[in-house]
């Protein structure tokens, strides 16, 4: 395999991918391990192969990007193409496949219920949130009201008793 780096695991396949495909196309056959690994590595080299002339393909019509068009193209120039048809097919089944992800994936889709409405439902829930957590401030403000007024009382009380206390034993005092 032509490799410009040293390093032989960047440029392959998963084995595990490579082995699940084999097995579901020959699921009656045995493959030895060294037959596993010449797969691997011509698949490896097919995929640098039409992904180097679809390269050269993309650089040539002056785009950035490789498109599905440029893959198409390579293999028509690379003499693969006898598998165009197959590929287009797949290439419509992946696009179908995405838009139904795209699709799912919406949530909002998903609910039916108009964007206005959920706004709107949102803003209902802030807006019993914000009376909820006003009510409950409003709650404790009193409890700390009367709280302070119990201790004013209390030590209003305990001062009076004091008071008391103290001229009785003024009177006392007076008597003796």
């Amino acid at each position: 395999m032509a490799s410009s780096s040293g390093n032989d695991d960047d440029l392959t396949i998963p084995r595990a991918a490579i082995n699940k495909m084999i097995k579901e196309t020959l699921p009656n056959v045995r493959v030895a391990n060294d037959a596993r690994e010449l797969v691997v590595n011509c698949c490896t080299e097919f995929i640098h192969l039409v992904s180097s002339e679809a390269n050269e393909i993309c650089n040539k019509s002056e785009k950035k990007t490789i498109s599905p068009e440029h893959v198409i193209n390579a293999l028509e120039s690379l003499g693969f193409g006898s598998y165009i048809a197959e590929v287009k097919d797949v290439l419509q089944e992946c696009k179908t496949v995405a838009l139904k992800r795209r699709k799912a994936s919406s949530r909002l889709e998903n609910l039916g219920i108009p964007e206005e409405e959920l706004l709107r439902q949102q803003q209902e829930l802030f807006a019993k949130a914000r009376q909820q957590q006003a009510e409950l401030a409003q709650q404790e403000w009193l409890q700390m009201q009367q709280a302070a007024q119990q201790a004013q009382l209390a030590a209003a009380s305990a001062s009076s008793a004091q008071q008391a206390g103290s001229s009785q034993d003024e009177d006392e005092e007076d008597d003796m």
